[in-house]
């Protein structure tokens, strides 16, 4: 065993492994040797042995990493402009025939992760010496504030488009991998969630696919036979009357689209019993296991053709054997994982289907995805963009769900296959004709976005971007320049995402505040001086906290009043809103089944085409419609205000100033700082995760209090049942009218109070302790880090040059 082997298992916090390690002759080059069948016979136990397994696979890549790094001639390093912005090669093409851009951010990605892997094996270091200096209250503290530095903030963007609209195409020319999404002759099954990020672990593509519960198909197939009874009855009954069924007939093609998928012609025939053997799930022993299943690839088309099955639906697919049978109608999420990829460091694209799914999971899935988004990518072809009835309609049901609801800060709206122009031949007619259109279509798409006034309650104007783009072009190149497809503009914008979120950057900061601490704390004795300095930074940590709780206060009555304006609405508008949505035109039989499924599902029902149906939703409208303003102002999604009118953000020590007049306190003010800017980063990451909780409390209130009249409207059966239904609804309304709309509002406010009183303690405890640590550490208990400064410093220093 050599020190190198020591080393990273203490860094790993394997101690107790040395002894074994030494026994069997590890070192480091055997280390780098060790397969899942050595692992399982040095280490006995499962948990531990995972997180080794996941350590190493991460010390292999870093090492493959640092030799494409050493690989690089000094010459091909980026330089940066006055902004911190990179520049371009100025060749235009690398020695190896590569892109300019693309080398360049290879440069500047493998330098980002040489630092981060320095700087953490630094404070790896500096953890293993606290942990010889005994169990103490200050190092505890500071062990913990180095563990906290392991923070990896993932910006998703979802992708949404109905199908045909050219998504994957999309996906596969931003990211620059050709073919692995399938599209072009597949037909897409849109109940599948795609997701596409970076693979940290290995060089592999991998695929990890997540199924729906054994349970929730065992359900599909025990309705099956109910649902069939009712659309064969709803046939006899409403023969004449075929537009009126559309909604049953989708649905009854689902079901058997997803058994034919599964089953071939077997389904119809046999039991539930019979479908749920396990001959038909051979290939997916996790689906009945109730775990993940993981493809793993060497190329991206090699993943792509294993994929298909999971993803897809399509049994003549041309130039391959048919597939006997399809997962995808038991496929809840699929995880795309892509090695060395510089658009995905820090951002997951996500293909989504545009208006969630009938099954439970999948459309929890699909709505906490959704509210977690920061980036909405709508797609849509560019001869009919403005006029695309199902690409608003997704924006528009959307809305809430990304923008009070969530955390969305950018649309974007991408209209796709602008290269394709007929009956031209002339080049110079062609691209005369694609730039008019483009143009043409950019203008039509905003007007459109304009007249949304429900949309715009909830972003701003500067939020909503149009794209014409064409990714057979950027990849062919036959008379488009890369520039004009417009797919670099949006490379561009996820490059941004990924700067804005930089691991290292955030690790590098925290990481310098806490050496500064320890290594201010060794320089120099404890005096009174420490004791002035610490009673003016509570006396500024007392003052912010008053300034931030009368924001807070101020906040909460505008938030009162509003709602209180809201429920009067409410209350007086409920009952035209539930007639508008419980009478129909359409005929009886037709309404009743849509009724029975609104009833069936808590209110709410997603049919094939056309609008979701959500009486919880409507009736709660005026409520939502009151608030919206505030709630926005008060909590924003574009992070140039932040919460509370600023307030956190406003939030300071003065730890600047004090370093002036204390200079012999310098590195302990750095600390300070550098505790400050890691609190109000935790504080809006919670903040932004609680305000949709905040702002969904609403519409669970009401989901809650309606759920009883539900449960007893889908009871009725036989004749009269609609009228019951009717009447049941209307009944339960008007008797909790007066309260229900209340009990919202107060709702809200209680967890408003909630989120305001924890925000206050935590910042004052937290930084509390920050300042007494920082200013009374005994010397005796620490190490020397001044090595370790020095290094980190000399990192920081080489990052800020090369971002």
């Amino acid at each position: 065993m050599d020190d190198f082997v020591r080393d990273k298992l203490t860094e790993w916090g394997f101690s107790e492994l040395i002894k074994t390690f030494k026994d069997e002759g590890i070192d480091k080059e055997s280390l780098y040797c060790l397969v899942d069948q050595d692992i399982n016979k040095l280490i006995s136990k499962m948990g531990p042995r995972a997180r080794f397994r996941k350590r190493l696979e991460l010390l292999k890549e870093e090492e493959h990493t640092n030799e494409q790094i050493q690989s690089f001639p000094a010459e091909t390093l980026p330089s940066t402009s006055e902004t911190g912005k990179r520049k371009m090669d100025p060749q235009g093409e690398s020695s190896k025939g590569q892109p300019a851009e693309k080398r360049r951010r290879e440069n500047a990605s493998y330098t980002e992760l040489r630092i981060l892997s320095d700087v953490k094996n630094i404070m790896a270091d500096v953890l293993a010496k606290l942990g010889n200096q005994g169990n103490t209250k200050v190092n505890k503290f500071l062990k913990t504030k180095i563990r906290n530095l392991e923070t990896d903030k993932r910006e998703l963007v979802g992708v949404f488009g109905k199908t045909g609209a050219g998504k994957t195409s999309l996906i596969n020319a931003v990211i620059e991998e050709k073919g692995l999404l399938p599209s072009g002759s597949v037909s897409a099954c849109t109940s599948v969630m795609i997701k596409v990020e970076a693979n940290s672990r290995n060089k592999k593509y991998e695929a990890e696919i997540e199924f729906i519960k054994k349970e929730e198909w065992e359900d599909e197939l025990e309705n099956r036979e109910k649902f069939l009874k009712d659309d064969a009855d709803q046939e006899r009954d409403d023969d004449d009357d075929d537009d009126d069924d559309d909604d049953d007939n989708d649905e009854y093609h689902d079901l058997v689209e997803k058994l034919s998928a599964l089953y071939g012609e077997d389904w119809k025939q046999k039991s539930t019993e019979q479908l749920m053997d396990h001959r038909y799930f051979r290939e997916i022993p996790e689906f009945l296991q109730s775990i993940w299943k993981t493809l793993t690839c060497e190329s991206a088309a090699e993943l792509s053709a294993k994929m298909i099955k999971y993803t897809r639906n399509d049994t003549k697919q041309e130039g391959d054997e048919d597939v006997k049978r399809w997962f995808w109608p038991l496929v809840k999420c699929v995880t795309v994982r892509v090695p060395h990829n510089d658009f995905l460091q820090h951002v997951t694209l996500v293909d989504l289907p545009g208006n969630g799914d009938r099954n439970k999971s999948r459309d929890e899935m699909w709505k906490g995805i959704v509210g977690n988004c920061s980036t909405m990518w709508i797609v849509t072809e560019i001869n009919r963009a403005a006029a695309e009835k199902e690409s608003w309609e997704i924006l528009k049901s959307a809305s809430s769900l990304l923008g009070n609801g969530g955390e969305c800060q950018h649309i974007h709206f991408i209209c796709t296959k602008s290269d394709v122009i007929e009956d031209l031949n002339d080049l110079a007619d062609v691209l005369k004709s694609i730039f008019k259109r483009n143009m043409e279509a950019k203008e039509s798409v905003r007007k459109e976005f304009n007249k949304l006034t429900t949309v715009k309650k909830h972003f701003s104007d500067d939020c909503f971007q149009v794209f014409t783009v064409s990714s057979k072009e950027f990849i062919k190149k036959n008379y488009l320049n890369p520039e004009d497809t417009e797919i670099p503009k949006l490379q561009e914008f996820l490059q941004n995402l990924n700067d804005c979120h930089s691991e290292t950057s955030n690790y590098l900061s925290g990481a310098h505040g806490i050496l500064s601490l320890i290594q201010g704390a060794k320089s120099r004795d404890m005096d009174k001086r420490n004791e002035d300095v610490c009673v003016d930074l509570k006396r500024n940590l007392s003052h912010q906290i008053e300034s931030i709780r009368n924001v807070m206060t101020t906040n909460y009555s505008a938030f009162e009043r509003c709602l209180q304006e809201g429920v009067e609405k409410s209350q007086n508008q409920c009952d035209r809103i539930l007639k508008n949505v419980l009478s129909s035109k359409r005929s009886g039989c037709f309404y009743y089944n849509q009724l029975k499924k609104v009833v069936e599902n808590g209110g709410i029902w997603k049919p094939k085409k056309g609008k979701e149906i959500n009486l919880n939703m409507k009736l709660i409208s005026p409520l939502t419609d009151s608030i919206d303003e505030e709630f926005r102002k008060t909590f924003p999604n574009d992070g140039k205000c932040g919460p509370f009118n600023g307030a956190i953000n406003k939030f300071s020590l003065d730890a600047e100033w004090l370093q002036q007049k204390h200079s012999d306190l310098k590195l302990q003010m750095i600390f300070l700082k550098s505790a400050e800017e890691q609190m109000k980063t935790k504080l809006t990451k919670e903040i932004r995760n609680r305000k949709k909780i905040i702002y969904r409390s609403l519409t669970k209130t009401v989901e809650e209090i309606m759920q009883e009249c539900y449960d007893k409207a889908a009871g009725f059966s036989g004749r009269g049942s609609l009228q019951n239904m009717r009447k049941t609804i209307e009944r339960h309304v008007h008797e909790s009218k007066n309260t229900m709309f209340e009990n919202a509002k107060n709702d809200m406010l209680g967890l408003h109070q909630s989120l305001t009183a924890d925000i206050l303690e935590t910042l004052e405890n937290t930084m509390k302790e920050s300042i007494e640590l920082s200013l009374n550490i005994d010397d005796h208990s620490i190490p020397d880090v001044s090595t370790e400064l020095r290094k980190v410093q000399k990192l920081q220093d080489e990052f800020l040059k090369s971002s």
